[in-house]
């Protein structure tokens, strides 16, 4: 399997405040997305590969990551599937994390701000164990 590795430093700094409700996590997540959709190594799978609709999209992320980070249970989906066909690398899932931990970094600190990020970096090790997996399988297959 190949690995990602990613280190950050936790703690309250001046200025940065506590992640507590939606409304400051969809904020965080449209900066993060415009972040996304700029970036030269990662905006062209989103925006020329998968031609991700945001308007439709968005409400989707920001279910997902209410659901993990508050418990609102308002996300119903498989967040997998869709990546399988995109041909991500190591280096799109670095990337993607590097820019996650900026974004949340920037204004938030303290513990659910930690929570986002070690969950971020689960969900990209997990997807990326999966992708080699289905990978593996089919080169068995031939």
């Amino acid at each position: 399997m190949r690995q990602i590795a990613l280190v950050y430093v936790s703690g309250m700094d001046a200025g940065k405040i506590q992640l507590e409700n939606r409304a400051q996590l969809e904020k965080m997540l449209d900066r993060f997305y415009e972040r996304v959709r700029l970036d030269p190594l990662i905006g062209p799978v989103f925006n020329d590969i998968a031609k991700v609709n945001w308007e439709e999209h968005l409400p989707k992320i920001y279910n997902f990551w209410d659901t993990l980070l508050f418990g609102a249970e308002n996300y119903r989906g498989r967040p997998f599937p869709p990546h399988v066909p995109l041909n991500l690398k190591p280096e799109h899932f670095r990337r993607w994390l590097e820019l996650f931990f900026l974004t949340v970094d920037e204004s938030f600190a303290g513990f659910k701000a930690d929570e986002i990020k070690t969950r971020a970096y689960h969900i990209g090790r997990n997807f990326m164990a999966n992708l080699d997996a289905i990978a593996e399988r089919d080169r068995e297959r031939g």
